[in-house]
Order: structure tokens, then sequence, then C-alpha cells
């Protein structure tokens, strides 16, 4: 008895056989990413009111191409008065929306000691975040915290190739709020405006030191109450640091 040929039994597409057709592709492999954008030392620059510090941007996701738990954290801390510092962290959800761009929604924490005060708040959090045009990398923000005041936050950075290893970021940032925080150093409407140009050198793809100048500016209510605490509302800071991803 002739057994059936088992390959000419499968199924055949255009003459091609199943068991030639390529491995089907895994889209529901959950992956674990972390960027650190800024790990930097900022010097003192000499002015009034003005003290040397660490500042760090990290964000990272856990999950597949449509749903991810998004993980973020900015802050600094002062090298004179290490009991001052200034930490945000947020926990999200994040969904697909459309190409480039995801839609965030979440909690954030937010907590500052100055001179030995201790001020924590909890705010909700509504985002968007992708690539615009000109592939411009922006993440937009909206926070109500817990007595009900509303506030934004809006960045944009883009990477210039100068050579394959040479790499030019520049970095912009603002926030804005409708009612006044005083002890968060926050007035009513535009808060700041931050400019920042970064050069990097890629040691490795995951591993790169940089250095770079920072611009930054507060207005109206926000400046006033940055002076009334002894600081300076117009900084520009020479930065030194790193930035990696794994």
């Amino acid at each position: 008895m002739v057994k059936p040929n088992q390959t000419q039994d499968k199924p055949r597409v255009h003459g091609i056989s199943q068991l030639d057709w390529p491995s089907p592709v895994n889209d529901q492999e959950r992956r674990l990413f972390t960027l650190v954008d800024v790990l930097e030392y900022r010097p003192r620059t000499g002015g009034e009111g003005s003290n040397s510090d660490y500042r760090w941007d990290l964000e990272g996701w856990y999950g597949g191409d449509h749903n991810r738990l998004w993980f973020k954290s900015e802050g600094q801390q002062d090298t004179a008065f290490k009991a001052d510092y200034d930490v945000d962290f947020q926990l999200l959800y994040g969904r697909f929306l459309w190409k480039h761009y995801d839609i965030q929604v979440g909690g954030r924490m937010e907590t500052q000691s100055f001179r030995n005060q201790n001020v924590t708040r909890g705010l909700g959090v509504i985002g968007l975040q992708g690539i615009v045009p000109y592939n411009y990398e922006f993440e937009s923000s909206l926070f109500i915290d817990q007595s009900g005041a509303i506030s934004a936050r809006l960045s944009y950075t883009k990477d210039f190739l100068l050579t394959q290893r040479l790499i030019l970021q520049g970095r912009f940032q603002t926030n804005m709020a409708i009612q006044r925080v005083e002890e968060f150093t926050t007035g009513s409407g535009l808060n700041n405006l931050e400019f920042g140009a970064r050069l990097r050198y890629e040691i490795h793809r995951k591993f790169a030191p940089y250095i770079g100048l920072s611009f930054d500016r507060s207005f109206g209510e926000t400046a006033r109450l940055v002076r009334q605490q002894g600081g300076d509302p117009s900084q520009i800071r020479f930065v030194v640091g790193l930035r990696g991803w794994f």
C-alpha cells in the first residue's frame, strides 16, 4: 500500500506549500524598554541664586505594540543643600492611537523639598506622545491635582545627525498652569520656557556621553515666586552627562 505524500496533502497557495511559508510574526511579544535621555551635572554659573545640581529625565515602558505600561521620572537635586530636591514620577497606561501616536492616562506624584520643608501632591494625567513631521518627538500632558488645580506641559526633542556617532539634540519644554500653587513655585499662566542643546558621542548605540547648554526662563507669577525663594528666574547652564537606553 502506497502512503499518501504528506507534503502534497498540505494546502498550496500560488504553488507554494505551507511547509515553505515563513514563521508567523510574533506581534504579541511583551518587551521592556528604558531610555535615560538626561542624566547630567550642572555646575554653578556664579550668579546669585544659582547652585550646582544633578538632573535626570527618563522614561520607559513594558508591553506590546498596542498596549503599554509607561513609567516616567524627572527631577533635580541640589549639591550644596542635598535636602533640596524636586522629583516627579508618572505611571501611565498607554494605548496605540494611530501611526506614531500613543494616548496615555494615569497618575503623577510630585515631591519638592526646600530648606527642609517638604510638600507632595498627586495628580491625574492625560497625555499624547509621538512623532510629528520632520521627526520631532513630542510629549503633551494635562494634569489635575487633588485640589482641582490644572496645569499642562509640552516638550519637543529632535536629533541632528552630524556624523554616524556625533549627534546634536535640541530640546524644548514649557509648563503652564491655570491656578497659582505657591507651595510648588507655580504661578498662573505661562510658567517657564526651557531650551537646550546637547552634543553627544555614541561610543555604543546604547551609551553616549554628552556636553551642552540649557537656558531656562520663568515668567510672571512663577518668576516672582522663584525670586522670593532666592532663586534666579533666568539661567543659562553648562551641562555634562550621559545618555543611554536598554
